[in-house]
């Protein structure tokens, strides 16, 4: 089985308006859809772009976001249904019973929306924002096989990759948005790890830009990559395609899936297999808890 996807390393600009959001996002669609990719991950926090559209109330804040929420959907199912592609629209932040929710969004061809709340906040998420963390966990099914939406910080905390691959996930994509080298590199350095560890690709990409009027989005540090288990058949520096740092662009891969299968089961290292449940628990189970508990 293989799939094609594609990572926008998005720009972050002051817009006076929906439509240039909107202008935009197709912008990089599209592209994509010339070169017939399958999914496509757009990156954490695209949307507070929004943000920096003028209002009569004056500045706007992360409580504003949600109020776009129903343009966003409407925005990427449309182009969803129109290109037949998966678009993982990186996260929105949505309210529900009065709390804040950063969300991964996956849009599917028929017009479904799949979501999943990022599970591990950041201090400025918490302390400035008042974001609320999700409490569940999940994979999403497509013709191509099972995938994981785990956004940014999720990729630093190695049990959640394990409890997703243990669901059947073999492809993982990791919205990102960093401001900073040190940010980026956690991020990155920890997706290397993930693949090694379960033996699954990663894709990830983060925010480049600024927006000079929304706090805490004023600088950004991204990079879109696709990354692969350290193994004979793949790079042997786990990089499969990279974007350049920074710059306005998006990157495309194919993905073979049997490829994970092989090593797996006969690769340099075993790593899936050779976890040791006499030692630890196997936190690649499936719990129902997990699984079942509603977020959002």
């Amino acid at each position: 089985m293989r799939l094609r996807v594609s990572a926008v390393q998005y720009h972050l600009h002051s817009i006076s308006s929906f439509d240039e959001f909107a202008e935009q996002v197709t912008h990089y669609v599209k592209n994509a859809a010339e070169y017939e990719t399958e999914f496509i991950l757009f990156p954490e926090f695209l949307t507070t772009q929004l943000l920096s559209i003028p209002t009569l109330k004056g500045v706007q804040t992360i409580n504003d976001l949600p109020d776009y929420t129903e343009q966003y959907y409407s925005l990427f199912t449309s182009l969803a249904i129109e290109t037949g592609m998966y678009i993982i629209g990186g996260t929105h932040v949505i309210r529900r019973e009065g709390k804040l929710y950063n969300v991964a969004h996956l849009f599917y061809p028929d017009g479904r929306i799949g979501e999943q709340a990022k599970l591990h906040l950041t201090p400025t998420e918490v302390e400035e924002w008042q974001l609320t963390p999700g409490e569940s966990i999940q994979v999403f099914d497509t013709p191509k096989g099972k995938i994981a939406l785990l956004t940014c910080y999720d990729i630093e905390f190695p049990e959640v990759v394990r409890i997703v691959r243990g669901m059947g996930a073999d492809v993982i994509f990791c919205p990102s948005c960093t401001d900073d080298r040190h940010g980026f590199h956690r991020v990155r350095y920890t997706c290397h790890a993930r693949t090694i560890e379960n033996q699954v690709y990663v894709v990830t990409t983060g925010t480049i830009g600024s927006l000079p009027t929304v706090d805490f989005m004023r600088a950004n540090y991204g990079q879109a990559a696709v990354i692969t288990p350290n193994d004979i058949p793949f790079p042997q520096n786990g990089i499969m395609t990279e974007g350049d740092i920074n710059n306005d662009m998006i990157i495309t891969s194919d993905l073979d899936l049997e490829l994970l299968y092989k090593v797996r089961e006969k690769g340099s290292v075993t790593t899936w297999r050779d976890r040791r449940f006499d030692l630890y628990p196997d936190l690649g189970v499936n719990r129902l808890e997990l699984v079942t508990k509603t977020v959002v």
